[in-house]
């Protein structure tokens, strides 16, 4: 009677208790799986029967392993919205059969297989070419070229440098003038991008050298070759290498540099031991290509009147420097063309037979950023690459010479007064020395 005579709102009171009670006597649902209220039971391990202990019999295994049959598979026919003319979500996309011109458009007609060109070969060859940065750097590259590394230049070059005589030291403040052109003063720019000013300091140096004409008439009978190619085949230790593509800036005279190592100097390298890598290969980071052909090539015609190679520079102009090479990946690539060069030069001259050659061949490369520069001179005493016994090539390196230590474009102010004026600072005569006797080696 009391229930009957209660409210509405006293009934929804009742209600909301008696759900609270529930609630607290069903503690035991947790996620949705009803668990034992209390101590949880204690699970033993299962009883030892010969099923836990041995597995099932043989006849059950059998059962269990019998094949089941195989279902007939129906082919069913894939919907796509192809009859719809617009992307359907759900429907798989279809597949059309190429579309046929009628005729052949060499930008958007696929190529043949590299198993159906003319010049395909199972043997492979490795390519090194301007893209190439080799992992080991020099050590890499003489390996691959068969070559004993000297550290500086040679006598001949250092003789040149230090013969007072040649007036070397009245041209250094004319140095510094071109450099601060490049610098400073070739553009109406805050701060000139190294894509500019590499360049341009390149073409100073170079207007500088030529000034020497006038004393030395030789220097007037040299040619500079922008964009020449090189290919140059050879074979180490059963591996097929080629050096091909463009060659940088390629200095050519019509008289070739006379060989800067003597003849017991050559003979002595036969006891030196080229360094390996291992576990590296040394074909690491070269290009490996099946579609090739064996060719030794200068690229130059029979006949043109500067057909010896002198001097290769190389520039690294890029403004962002992960473009660029670092000092170890350039010298590794000059080595590499400046034995490429060597080589075809070689090849023409002597024939494809591997030999000791009695006239060496000598190659320079000056490679540089812009202001850090780095000299090599090559010379070229063997054909035969194949083995690492036997006469092999020589190579001097100067390495890492500043040109100047810092340009300040605009002048640094602190508080009202210039801490650093602008202008070069910094610049080294002994580096636009030897740049000048490399041009003059083969001359004076």
């Amino acid at each position: 009677m009391a229930a009957m005579a209660a409210g509405p709102k006293a009934l929804r009171r009742a209600g909301v208790a008696a759900a609270a009670a529930a609630a607290v006597t069903t503690r035991g649902l947790t996620r949705g799986i009803v668990t034992r209220a209390g101590r949880p039971r204690h699970r033993a391990p299962l009883p030892r029967t010969p099923w836990t202990v041995r597995g099932p019999p043989p006849e059950v295994l059998a059962e269990m392993a019998e094949p089941r049959p195989v279902r007939e598979q129906v082919e069913l026919d894939t919907v796509t919205y192809a009859e719809r003319l617009h992307y359907v979500p759900g429907l798989a996309r279809p597949r059309f059969p190429p579309w046929e011109r009628g005729w052949r458009d060499p930008w958007h007609s696929p190529g043949p297989r590299y198993e159906e060109m003319p010049l395909y070969k199972e043997r492979g060859c490795y390519i090194c070419h301007q893209g190439v940065r080799m992992l080991e750097g020099v050590r890499q590259a003489q390996w691959l070229t068969k070559t004993k590394l000297v550290e500086g230049l040679p006598p001949a070059v250092q003789a040149i440098m230090d013969n007072p005589a040649l007036g070397l030291q009245e041209l250094e403040e004319r140095a510094k003038h071109m450099v601060s052109h490049a610098r400073l003063w070739d553009t109406a720019e805050a701060a000139p991008r190294r894509e500019r000013y590499c360049p341009m300091l390149f073409e100073n140096l170079i207007h500088i050298c030529r000034l020497m004409s006038g004393r030395y008439p030789a220097l007037s009978k040299r040619m500079l070759a922008r964009n020449c190619r090189i290919a140059a085949t050879w074979e180490r230790e059963s591996i097929l290498l080629q050096v091909r593509g463009l060659s940088g800036i390629l200095m050519n005279s019509m008289s070739p540099i006379a060989p800067v190592a003597s003849k017991e100097e050559i003979l002595a390298t036969k006891e030196h031991v080229l360094e390996t890598f291992y576990p590296i290969a040394p074909t690491i980071d070269l290009q490996e290509v099946n579609v090739y052909k064996e060719l030794n090539d200068t690229g130059f015609r029979d006949g043109y009147p500067y057909s010896h190679p002198h001097t290769l520079f190389f520039l690294e102009s890029a403004n962002v420097r992960t473009d660029r090479f670092r000092p170890e990946q350039l010298r590794a690539k000059m080595l590499m063309f400046a034995f490429g060069n060597a080589l075809a030069k070689a090849r023409t001259l002597h024939g494809n037979d591997p030999k000791v050659l009695e006239q060496p061949i000598v190659v320079q490369s000056i490679g540089t950023d812009g202001q850090l520069f780095q000299f090599m001179v090559f010379q070229l005493n063997t054909t035969d690459l194949v083995s690492n016994d036997g006469v092999k090539n020589l190579v001097w390196i100067d390495s890492d010479q500043n040109l100047y230590e810092r340009a300040q474009c605009v002048p640094e102010v602190k508080k009202g007064v210039v801490t650093k004026p602008a202008g070069i600072s910094g610049f080294q005569p002994d580096t636009f020395k030897k740049f000048l006797a490399l041009y003059l080696h083969g001359t004076v």
